[in-house]
C-alpha cells in the first residue's frame, strides 16, 4: 500500500489481554499499538511489575508505542479534581514512555461542565501548561484530543488553548464532534461539522484517531458507530486533506463498532466480536487509504 501515513490502533479494543492485542496488530500486518489498556488498566496505571512484563512482551513482538492514550485531563475528571492526581499520572507516565520509546501522550482538558455554568477556564489553561511543560522538559509532547472536554466544545475553544498553552500539539479525532453541539454558535447550537473542525485545527495536528458514526437527532442519544467512511466523519475527505497537505504522521484507529470501549460492564462484552470487528475495521481502513 503506497501512502505515507502509518496505521495504529487502540487495540485494547479487540482485547484486554496484551497476548490477544498483538495477535490482533499482526493479522492485521501491523507493528504499532496505541497504547491504552491492558487487563482493564491504564498503560500508566498498570503495577509496576506488570508494567515491565508489558515492555518486555512487546520489545519481543516487535510492536513500537507511538502514544499513550492517557487518563491525563480527561472527560472522567472534572477540573475540580485535585490537582495532585494530574501530576502523579504524568510523573508514572513519563519513564514508562521512553522505556517503550513513545513520543506523544494523548491528554485533555478536563470535563466539560454544563453548558452555561462556570467552566473555570483559567484553572485548565493554568493546568496545562504544566502537563505540557513537564512533558516538554522531558523531551515529550503532549497532545489534545478534541473530546468531551472544555477543548471540545468547538474549533475556537482548542484554538484557544493553542493560543494559551505553549508547546501544546493536538491530535484530532475524526468522529467526537458529530455528538457535541458547536458552542462557538448562538443557540440553538448546530451540532459539530467534523470537515469544519478539522479545517480549522489542521495547522496545529500531529496526530489523528479514526472513529466513524451516525450523528444523532437529538442530544444525550449515543452515535451509531459504523466502519470508516460509512458514517457523517467525512474520514476520506480529511484524509486526502491531510495527505495533500504532506501529513507524514500516525493514523489510529479507535473503532467503537463492536462495544464501546467505555462500557461499565465488561462481563456483557463479546471479545470475539470485538476482535473480529477491530481487525475487520483496521482492514477497511487500508482500503480507504489506498483509494485516496
Amino acid at each position: 500500500m503506497s501512502t505515507s501515513f502509518k496505521l495504529t490502533g487502540f487495540a485494547d479494543e479487540a482485547a484486554r489481554d496484551l497476548e490477544t492485542q498483538i495477535k490482533a496488530t499482526k493479522e492485521l500486518g501491523w507493528s504499532a499499538i496505541s497504547a491504552r489498556g491492558v487487563n482493564g488498566s491504564n498503560i500508566h496505571e498498570l503495577p509496576q511489575d506488570d508494567f515491565d512484563r508489558v515492555a518486555d512482551r512487546l520489545d519481543e513482538a516487535s510492536i513500537h508505542i507511538p502514544e499513550f492514550g492517557s487518563l491525563i485531563g480527561n472527560w472522567g475528571k472534572k477540573i475540580t479534581t485535585d490537582f495532585a492526581v494530574t501530576l502523579a499520572e504524568i510523573e508514572r507516565a513519563i519513564p514508562r514512555m521512553k522505556r517503550l520509546g513513545t513520543q506523544m501522550i494523548r491528554v485533555m482538558s478536563y470535563a466539560q461542565e454544563p453548558w452555561g455554568e462556570d467552566q473555570q477556564e483559567q484553572e485548565r489553561f493554568n493546568r496545562l501548561r504544566e502537563i505540557v511543560k513537564r512533558f516538554d522538559d522531558a523531551g515529550l509532547t503532549a497532545i489534545h484530543e478534541n473530546c468531551m472536554n472544555w477543548g471540545g466544545f468547538s474549533a475556537e475553544h482548542t484554538l484557544r488553548l493553542i493560543e494559551e498553552i505553549p508547546g501544546l500539539k493536538l491530535v484530532f479525532d475524526t468522529g467526537n464532534p458529530l455528538f457535541q453541539r458547536d458552542r462557538s454558535k448562538g443557540e440553538p447550537s448546530p451540532w459539530q461539522d467534523p470537515w469544519e473542525f478539522w479545517t480549522k485545527v489542521r495547522d496545529h495536528v500531529v496526530h489523528i484517531h479514526i472513529k466513524d458514526c451516525i450523528s444523532p437527532a437529538v442530544d444525550g442519544v449515543e452515535p451509531v458507530y459504523t466502519m470508516p467512511g460509512e458514517g457523517d466523519a467525512k474520514i476520506p475527505e480529511i484524509l486526502a486533506d491531510a495527505k495533500s497537505r504532506g501529513y507524514d504522521g500516525w493514523i489510529a484507529i479507535e473503532p467503537h463498532v463492536a462495544t464501546v470501549f467505555h462500557v461499565k460492564d465488561q462481563s456483557q462484552v463479546d471479545w470475539q466480536q470485538c476482535y473480529d470487528s477491530y481487525v475487520d475495521y483496521g482492514k477497511r481502513m487500508e482500503k480507504v487509504i489506498a483509494a485516496l
